[in-house]
């Protein structure tokens, strides 16, 4: 698969009066391959729309090296525009004018087809509402145009910042097969998002930023996996009994007031066996499995969630998971 986006060493810091010299990208490194639906995860004021804006060439980096359809960011960037949508903080729209009209104006500035703008219109589930004034439109409702601005190209390549922001669960699920379906026609789409459920669904590929720099990246099911306590929820009548039991046979057994967690099962049959051979009959035994938010809070020091108790390995946020994307390696040097 080859690589659509590359970053190496990227570096920003910005300066003012007030709060000094901040550090706002550390290093930090990216790739994305061709096809994928990738998820740039990171805490607000983590670096992510500093890196998207570098990428596109809105901020000046202080350093590394960046690539995007194979031309050098940002001094090639020109020659690759055309084949880039992107959506980078709240876009500004005019209020007086329709959604239609305003795509419309977007179409003729950037040389595409105004055919494109029904097409783009329907793609987001606007094509009804494309006759009312923007400043009617709801947040949600403005989100939509914003992407369907950034597919009027017909891109290649989809650059998106929080694409969920403002819509309702059934604009969130409708965006979601949107991005699929993109990505199934083979566009390249990167998703910075907050919705960590969403980006467990939707992406294939999954990269976390926190404090400038990249502590995770992978596909979403073998960063998982690297979090994986192999812990079980059991459910039996005498809970603290019961993991006692467990404890003689050599796993460790958190008891609480109606279950008990159980950890280091490779078969959790074992479990079972050495529960009912003492008369203590399992109710339920259930795999406690990290979730994305779990593994995101973990490692960017932002707290344990709480719907999976888990063994907190102290040294996880200080480590990065390089785990293999299948993608090729990049070129270093300096931008």
């Amino acid at each position: 698969m080859s690589a659509v986006i590359e970053i190496e060493g990227l570096r920003k810091t910005f300066n003012s009066v007030r709060n000094g010299r901040r550090v706002a990208v550390d290093g930090f490194d990216l790739t994305v391959g061709a096809g994928e639906v990738h998820g740039f995860l990171g805490p607000n004021g983590s670096g992510k729309t500093t890196t998207l804006r570098a990428l596109l060439g809105l901020v000046r980096a202080d350093g590394g090296w960046m690539n995007v359809l194979g031309a050098p960011s940002p001094t090639h960037l020109s020659q690759v525009a055309g084949r880039v949508g992107a959506i980078v903080e709240s876009p500004q729209f005019f209020g007086n004018f329709t959604g239609y009209r305003t795509l419309r104006l977007l179409a003729l500035a950037g040389g595409v087809p105004v055919s494109r703008v029904d097409e783009v219109l329907e793609q987001v589930g606007l094509h009804d509402r494309g006759d009312e004034r923007v400043k009617g439109y709801s947040l949600g409702m403005k989100q939509r145009l914003a992407v369907a601005s950034a597919l009027l190209k017909n891109p290649e390549l989809l650059i998106l910042d929080e694409p969920a922001n403002g819509l309702d669960p059934a604009g969130i699920r409708e965006m979601r097969d949107l991005m699929r379906s993109l990505a199934d026609a083979g566009v390249t789409v990167l998703i910075s998002s907050h919705i960590l459920a969403e980006i467990q669904l939707i992406c294939d590929h999954v990269t976390i930023i926190s404090r400038g720099r990249r502590v995770a990246a992978g596909r979403v099911e073998e960063v998982l996996a690297g979090f994986d306590q192999h812990e079980f929820l059991v459910r039996v009548a005498e809970p603290e009994r019961a993991a006692e039991l467990l404890h003689a046979g050599g796993l460790p057994a958190v008891a609480h007031p109606d279950h008990l967690v159980v950890g280091q099962v490779d078969d959790p049959t074992t479990i079972s066996r050495l529960l009912g051979e003492q008369g203590l009959w399992v109710r339920e035994l259930t795999p406690l499995r990290p979730d994305l938010e779990s593994v995101f809070l973990e490692l960017t020091g932002e707290g344990a969630h709480p719907e999976v108790p888990r063994q907190v390995d102290s040294g996880a946020r200080d480590r990065v998971i390089e785990l293999d994307t299948g993608v090729g390696e990049g070129r270093g040097g300096d931008a």
